[in-house]
């Protein structure tokens, strides 16, 4: 039983964020799918303008990167009261996504002592071994990659999942 109120407040958020994020327990939109949506100006405006509706709704100013398949700046789109740090950390998370071609979340696990790719985040400054990065695939292949920072990496996650999602099915 937790013995004072700000662990109580602490979990009581907890549990309202997972709901009120509405990313989980739901159906995983695979991002291999897409063979009709590329990857251009226009369309990374769009990923924005979804990114930040849902940046909105779940009260977290975002900083959204979009990036092509050499990792070249398309789009960043700064929300109002974003963290600055954000700016760095959007743009390198689509960064590490397009590099290593798959979500930056996925690296967390394979980055520990003894595993795979352990110490890689030591050997470039921009790779980033959180969530918040996804690659674009388009007729399976990697052409480009959105990264959003100003949230949890939980929050992050959505905000990027759902602005493909919308994306792709338009």
């Amino acid at each position: 039983m937790p013995e004072n109120i700000k662990e109580i407040e602490s979990i009581i958020r907890k549990v309202i964020k997972n709901e009120f994020l509405d990313c989980k327990n739901k159906e995983k939109f695979n991002i291999e799918d897409n063979t009709c949506v590329e990857l251009n100006l226009q369309i990374a405006k769009k990923i924005a303008e979804f990114a930040e509706e849902k940046g909105k709704e779940i009260k977290v100013p975002i900083v959204i990167s979009i990036v092509d398949d050499g990792g070249n700046i398309i789009l960043i789109h700064r929300m109002e009261n974003s963290l600055l740090a954000s700016i760095d950390l959007s743009l390198n998370k689509a960064y590490t996504a397009v590099s290593l071609k798959m979500p930056t979340d996925k690296l967390k696990d394979l980055c520990k002592p003894g595993e795979e790719l352990y110490g890689i985040q030591h050997t470039n400054n921009r790779f980033v071994i959180f969530g918040g990065g996804i690659p674009f695939i388009y007729k399976g292949k990697v052409v480009g990659a959105i990264g959003i920072s100003g949230g949890s990496v939980e929050e992050d996650i959505c905000v990027c999942e759902y602005a493909l999602k919308k994306v792709m099915t338009k």
